[in-house]
């Protein structure tokens, strides 16, 4: 009886202790570290290739001397910014200044002729000297004798015509009118034609833009046809690469295409230009590409332009984002979650893709997910 007694008590303890353990081996071991996480995205190469090319400005210009003689001003160093209008060199002109002097005293005598010459007409016209009694010879009798007789035996015998007179008078004072205007224009166009020769002994900016080069110092002695200053407008730039024919053939002008500065913009470019004749020796076309505004960057600087290519196959690609890449060593490698728990995995790269992730070669397939910023304590499997 005692036997029965004890059998039942320790099966109704072990019935009492089951359900914990049941309890205790169902329930999942939790993570003991949260991680920032990201899909390994899968994105389509080729059909493209990569052409080199150099960041200039979007217009550039070469001042060059028109006149010789000697620099006695240059607006500022290079990196100078000018505004539209400013002179950027000045070459000395003290002669051709007392010229112009010269010949706005000349301009300034014509105009007075020119109003002498109105007045004598305008006499002429209300006040012949027809009419003048003190220009009829006298027969020593007072003038008033002459004007009345004298004149009027004199165009009865037909010595004199005075219609005639006065109209030979007047067409007088008009040829002296018609002098004096001409005297007045010749002293005018040689006036200007100084003012344009002047023009030529400055420089001046054409639009806003930066100084890039000086060839000339103040005090430089200067003969046409020698450049002064590079001048370049660089709010807006511009790639220009020299591209294969093959693939200068997949372009249009306004397409969009990828771009990678040295300074390590990754942006879009657009098709601004393509010139119509290839470089026979290189089999080339130079093609330009506008950048967009504030891209960082400047004049001179390489680039790398993506452009269509047919010949090349498509093929997909992993790509990371750059926080997820691990250093350790000389092999760049990620942090795989797998069941929950980080694995190293070492992975080759590529280059830098337009929206910023990192391109994988090889050590992933697609679809995983990769720990950003893993922090450096971090051992694979824990």
């Amino acid at each position: 009886m005692s036997r029965v007694l004890n059998f039942s008590a320790a099966l109704a303890a072990l019935v009492l202790v089951a359900p914990g353990l049941h309890a205790q081996s169902a329930a999942p071991a939790a993570p003991q570290t949260q991680f920032l996480t990201a899909p390994v995205a899968t994105t389509q190469i080729g059909g493209s290739a990569t052409v080199g090319g150099t960041v200039i400005p979007f217009k550039q210009v070469t001042h060059s001397a028109q006149v010789p003689g000697q620099v006695i001003f240059i607006a500022g160093a290079e990196g100078h910014h000018a505004a539209e209008g400013d002179v950027l060199v000045r070459i000395g002109d003290a002669n051709l200044a007392a010229q112009r002097r010269a010949a706005e005293s000349q301009v300034l005598q014509a105009e007075a002729a020119v109003r002498n010459a109105y007045m004598q007409y305008s006499r002429e016209l209300y006040s012949p000297r027809v009419n003048s009694i003190t220009g009829m010879p006298g027969m020593g009798a007072p003038a008033l004798f002459d004007q009345f007789f004298t004149r009027g035996f004199a165009s009865a015998a037909g010595q004199t015509n005075p219609g005639l007179e006065r109209q030979a008078d007047l067409y007088g004072a008009g040829v002296g009118v018609d002098q004096a205007q001409s005297a007045l224009t010749s002293a005018q166009a040689n006036l200007e034609a100084l003012d344009a020769s002047l023009k030529d002994f400055q420089s001046i900016a054409g639009f806003d833009g930066v100084v890039m080069a000086k060839h000339v110092e103040v005090g430089d002695t200067v003969q046409p046809g020698m450049p002064l200053v590079s001048y370049s407008y660089v709010d807006y730039l511009r790639i220009e690469a020299d591209v294969p024919v093959r693939l200068a053939a997949g372009l249009s002008v306004d397409m969009l295409v990828p771009a990678r500065l040295d300074a390590g913009a990754q942006v879009e470019a657009r098709v601004a230009q393509i010139f119509p004749v290839a470089d026979p020796g290189r089999h080339t076309v130079t093609v330009k590409f506008d950048l967009p505004l504030g891209t960082a960057g400047g004049p001179g600087m390489y680039a790398e332009v993506t452009v269509p290519d047919a010949s090349v196959p498509t093929q997909s690609q992993t790509a990371v984002p750059p926080e997820a890449l691990v250093w350790r060593g000389s092999l760049p490698s990620v942090f795989v979650l797998d069941a929950g728990r980080p694995s190293l995995r070492i992975v080759r790269v590529g280059y830098p893709l337009p929206d910023g992730r990192i391109s994988v070669v090889s050590g992933l397939s697609g679809g995983e997910v990769v720990v950003l910023n893993p922090p450096a304590s971090l051992v694979s499997g824990q």
